[in-house]
């Protein structure tokens, strides 16, 4: 089993910033890819931003250079910073872990951007 427990989340106000965290821990195995989707109400859950093992990375288009990924791969750890956050970026966060066994989700963890 994967066990995927993410930090980070809360409340700020527009323009503000936060950091995501997601630890792995269990049978990893091999990774191909760490990411983070999100999901907010009435919407569909959506790719927010992934990395690859090689440290390649892509981004959904709404957060190009506001978002950053990262990735401590010693640590099995995954990190999303969040600069100049936006009301619409109001979602749940849901870490993800792909390996060649599929795919494995955290619990998620709210962001409110509000004022």
């Amino acid at each position: 089993q994967v066990q995927l427990v993410e930090s980070g989340g809360g409340l700020v106000h527009p323009g503000g910033s936060l950091r995501l965290s997601c630890a792995a821990s269990g049978s990893i195995l091999s990774i191909n890819a760490m990411g983070w989707y999100r999901k907010a109400p009435g919407k569909q859950r959506e790719l927010v931003a992934v990395i690859t093992t090689g440290v390649s990375t892509n981004y959904a288009d709404s957060v190009k250079g506001r978002f950053t990924i990262s990735r401590d791969n010693a640590e099995n750890t995954v990190y999303l910073q969040m600069n100049s956050l936006k009301p619409e970026d109001t979602a749940v966060y849901y870490c993800n872990l792909r390996n060649y066994l599929g795919d494995y989700w955290g619990q998620g963890t709210q962001v409110t951007v509000s004022s």
